[in-house]
């Protein structure tokens, strides 16, 4: 299914948010994720469904100065 990831169209064949994150490789506790215009804690990831046109913002937090 096609989703919105970072404001560009995307092929997915994640079921939902932990899953995509999953597929992305990325460290899960350095990411925010905003699925539809809302900020999801990590735990949950796993109960977001994604659906065809959804929007997923998600956002690498880096420390340091």
């Amino acid at each position: 299914m096609k989703i919105w990831l970072n404001g560009e169209e995307k092929e997915v064949a994640a079921e939902n948010i932990a899953a995509l994150v999953d597929t992305l490789g990325l460290p899960a506790p350095t990411l925010l994720v905003e699925h539809n215009g809302l900020a999801l804690r990590r735990e949950e990831w796993g109960l977001r469904g994604l659906e065809a046109g959804d929007r997923v913002e998600v956002i690498r937090i880096v420390a340091g100065g």
